[in-house]
C-alpha cells in the first residue's frame, strides 16, 4: 500500500523528486529543469542560485505551486501537489505560504495597510485590521498606512510586501529576487529587515537571488547550471 503523502517525507516541507520542466519549441522541447532533487526542512533558509535563464524562477514557481512540471514529483507541506487542481493548490498555500517576489506585486488601488489587510480577510482572521497595523509597524511605516504605492519608495513598497507576507503567519516563504529592483543600500537594508523578521518568525525561507552576499547568509545553496542542480551547505 502506498504511504500518504504526508507520511513519505515527514521531515520536509518542500521535496521534489526529478523534478523536470519542458517547453515545446519550432525545434523541439527546450529543457528549463532536469530532474531535480530537493528537500528543505522546517526553519531552513535555501537560496537557489544561478545565471539569468538557469531556471532559477521557474523552480521557485514549481516548489510554490503556481505551475505544474512536465514530470517528476513536488511535495509541499505534506501534500502531493502534482494531486491537487488549480483550486485545491490555492487552498492549500493560503495562509500557509507567503510570497515576496522583485516587483512588489502591491495592488495599485489599496492603500499600504489595506494591501497587508487584503489577505488576512481573504484567510478569515477576525483581528485582521490589527495584525496588518501591527505588521506595518514591524516594518517600519506605520507613518505611511494610507499611502498607495506609487507613493512609496521602492524600498517601502518591498516593506509592506514583506509585511503582507509575513502577516498570516505563513510556514514557508518564497522570495524571488528580493532586492533585484533595488539599489545597493536599500537592498541590504530590506534583506536585513527579510532575515531579522524570518528568525523571529521561525518560517522556512527559499529564496532566489543572483547576489552571492546575500546567498552566503542562507543556510543551504542550490545552484542551477542550464537547468540541473548541485547542493552545497553554505559555511
Amino acid at each position: 500500500m502506498t504511504p500518504p503523502d504526508n507520511a513519505r517525507f515527514p521531515d520536509s516541507i518542500v521535496s521534489t523528486r526529478a523534478l523536470s520542466q519542458r517547453v515545446a519549441t519550432a525545434d523541439g522541447a527546450l529543457v528549463i529543469l532536469s530532474e531535480v532533487g530537493l528537500d528543505v526542512k522546517a526553519g531552513e533558509i535555501l537560496a537557489i542560485t544561478g545565471a539569468s535563464g538557469s531556471g532559477k524562477s521557474t523552480l521557485l514557481g514549481l516548489l510554490a505551486g503556481l505551475d505544474q512540471p512536465s514530470s517528476g514529483e513536488i511535495f509541499l507541506l505534506g501534500q502531493n501537489l502534482n494531486a491537487l487542481d488549480e483550486d485545491a493548490r490555492a487552498r492549500l498555500r493560503a495562509g500557509r505560504v507567503g510570497f515576496v517576489f522583485q516587483t512588489f506585486q502591491l495592488l495599485p488601488a489599496l492603500t499600504a495597510l489595506e494591501n497587508i489587510l487584503l489577505p488576512l480577510e481573504l484567510a478569515g482572521h477576525s483581528d485582521a485590521r490589527e495584525r496588518a497595523a501591527h505588521w506595518l509597524e514591524r516594518v517600519g511605516l506605520a507613518a505611511r498606512a494610507a499611502h498607495t504605492p506609487r507613493q512609496l519608495s521602492g524600498g517601502e513598497q518591498q516593506r509592506v510586501a514583506i509585511a503582507r507576507a509575513f502577516a498570516t503567519d505563513p510556514q514557508i516563504l518564497f522570495a524571488d529576487e528580493p532586492t533585484g529592483n533595488l539599489d545597493a543600500d536599500t537592498g541590504a537594508r530590506i534583506i536585513d529587515l527579510l532575515f531579522e523578521l524570518n528568525a523571529s518568525a521561525h518560517t522556512t525561507l527559499i529564496l532566489v537571488t543572483h547576489d552571492d552576499a546575500l546567498a552566503s547568509r542562507c543556510q543551504r545553496r542550490l545552484h542551477l547550471v542550464a537547468g540541473r542542480a548541485s547542493e552545497a551547505a553554505i559555511a
